[in-house]
């Protein structure tokens, strides 16, 4: 088999790189190690970054995220029983976030996959590159139980944080910096009510809480727990109890709770993988960097990632840059840091990290600066709607 850019993953990350390629004539192979449905099993977060909606725009993949799709202006900080709301379209010189399940990117990313006739080989086993510091890159995999080797131009690693790609780079060729958090995320999804229009952070003395959300009648919860807590241990009624806790009176008041339909406990990391560039091998999205899911940054630096890799690629093929491609790490990383670092701030303000009360009033006097000055204001706001991309030129 040959193709021009083999693309290992098929969640949102590959799908996107691999659909928007296609459009400008690339030829693209997706090779992906589980099956479709496994895929679309996966439930993750759902905020949109402003630049992320333009490109699915660009992909022309945007009709039900724009039927479906909730936008929102702004976000709300809670602390000491009040409720703060941060106004994007005022400090983020009108740019908006937009509420659309991660989940239903992907299926949208499938669908136009399948209608353009561009090959996906799912349940793919034992997938292997080799030869990415060499002009002829190629990989091998096991599809029915026989070994197929597939010759390409160009590897795009989009298969996540535990995926081959990364792991395939020789020990001495890469750097990695991590921060792992002493707590984790205990989330319920529920067919209610949202209990806000907006999402709302909680600071709390008993720990950070989130009130997210799918649709009008899909809500997301999370409370911060210990990393010893099992799923066993949280009831429906010992999480709504400890949410409504975490919140001010008049937001816990017009809670709806009911029945959760799904509950987890992730724990929370930072990580960045230096270079993510290989060769002819390019590390894209979680397979090259981790945020905790605070400032809802990991789908959205996926998609930065494919922007810029993909408008390098298009003009290796269009216009014979080939020079470009040394670039994309760079390029990326730039924007990686900035989004690791607000991540990596905004849960260092709202979570409950010790007892210790000087440090509990250091996160009160973060909020309260920053939710009453302009200037803090226009930081959070112009990081949350995200950072704009890098021109490739």
């Amino acid at each position: 088999m040959k193709t021009q850019v083999a693309i290992i993953g098929a969640g949102p990350s590959g799908l996107l790189l691999g659909h928007l390629l296609h459009l400008q004539g690339i030829d693209t192979v997706i090779l992906e190690r589980k099956s479709p449905e496994y895929v679309l099993s996966r439930i993750r977060a759902g905020v949109l970054e402003q630049g992320l909606v333009d490109l699915l725009r660009e992909a022309k993949v945007n009709e039900r995220m724009d039927r479906e799709g909730m936008v929102h202006e702004g976000v709300s900080f809670s602390f000491n029983g009040e409720q703060r709301r941060i106004d994007f379209k005022k400090y983020a010189d009108g740019k908006t976030v937009m509420v659309y399940g991660q989940t239903e990117v992907t299926h949208d990313l499938m669908e136009a996959r399948k209608q353009s006739g561009a090959l996906s080989i799912y349940e793919a086993d034992d997938v292997q590159p080799h030869d990415f510091y060499t002009d002829k890159p190629r990989i091998t995999f096991v599809k029915d139980g026989e070994t197929v080797e597939l010759e390409c131009d160009y590897i795009a690693g989009c298969d996540g944080y535990h995926g081959v790609a990364r792991q395939s780079v020789p020990a001495d060729k890469i750097k990695t910096f991590e921060r792992v958090y002493p707590f984790g995320w205990l989330g319920i999804l529920s067919r209610t009510p949202p209990v806000d229009h907006e999402l709302i952070y909680a600071n709390h003395e008993n720990g950070f809480a989130l009130c997210s959300q799918r649709n009008a009648m899909l809500s997301r919860y999370y409370v911060q727990v210990s990393l010893d807590d099992k799923i066993e241990d949280w009831s429906d009624d010992r999480f709504w109890g400890e949410l409504k806790t975490r919140l001010p009176e008049q937001v816990a008041d017009r809670l709806v709770t009911g029945p959760s339909i799904e509950k987890s406990i992730a724990p929370l990391r930072s990580f960045v993988a230096e270079p993510m560039t290989f060769g002819r091998l390019f590390l894209v999205g979680d397979a090259a960097h981790i945020v905790p899911p605070t400032g809802a940054k990991g789908l959205n630096l996926a998609a930065s990632d494919v922007s810029t890799l993909y408008r390098i690629l298009t003009k290796v093929y269009k216009e014979g840059r080939a020079d470009l491609t040394a670039k994309y790490s760079e390029i990326a990383l730039r924007r990686i840091w900035k989004a690791e670092r607000f991540s990596w701030w905004m849960t260092s303000m709202l979570h409950k990290f010790s007892d210790d009360a000087f440090g509990k009033r250091m996160q009160l006097a973060e909020l309260e600066y920053y939710t009453t000055s302009d200037a803090g204001l226009r930081n959070i706001a112009e990081n949350y709607v995200g950072l704009p991309y890098e021109p490739i030129e």
